[in-house]
């Protein structure tokens, strides 16, 4: 039986018939964090393994291996993974160590750094990207996020006493 649902996918995967993100797909990968249809997080979210997004998240995601955001997901705010598939809606700029894959009925409006990166058509990018062969240790951008609120706190404190 197993050796028959493993031919399947073989025959697929070589006949290019299996290009979503599929539940097949979920099984080769071993996804531990599911982050389900219709549910909505606000905050940041890290985790050490594979995440799969098909519900919205507000706020950044940082993961160590692969994050696989399906067509029903959306993600609003900053992502830093080794591995990327989206096939949902990101706002936000995006950092992968590895490869990122944006499938036909994913949507990016930010920046991209990869060392990889596949757009299938239809696909929707709007931002930049740049190639990278190693990338900066993504703790530093929030430390900068920060530097940045806080400039413009002092800012805006200078005004109000002027």
């Amino acid at each position: 039986m197993q050796r028959d649902k493993n031919r399947q996918i073989w025959r697929n995967t070589m006949l290019g018939k299996n290009k979503s993100t599929s539940s097949s797909e979920d099984a080769r990968t071993n996804v531990n964090t599911i982050i389900g249809e219709g549910a909505v997080f606000d905050g940041n979210l890290s985790a050490p393994d594979t995440i799969r997004i098909d519900g919205i998240i507000n706020g950044n995601c940082s993961c160590e291996k692969k994050l696989i955001l399906g067509s029903a997901g959306q993600i609003k705010g900053n992502i830093y993974a080794q591995d990327l598939v989206i096939s949902g809606k990101v706002d936000g700029d995006i950092s992968a160590t590895g490869k990122l894959e944006l499938l036909s009925t994913g949507k990016i409006n930010g920046n991209i750094i990869a060392k990889s990166l596949v757009i299938d058509e239809n696909a929707s990018f709007d931002g930049r990207c740049t190639m990278a062969v190693s990338l900066p240790d993504h703790s530093s951008n929030v430390v900068t996020d920060e530097k940045k609120d806080d400039k413009s706190d002092k800012k805006e404190k200078y005004k109000s006493e002027n």
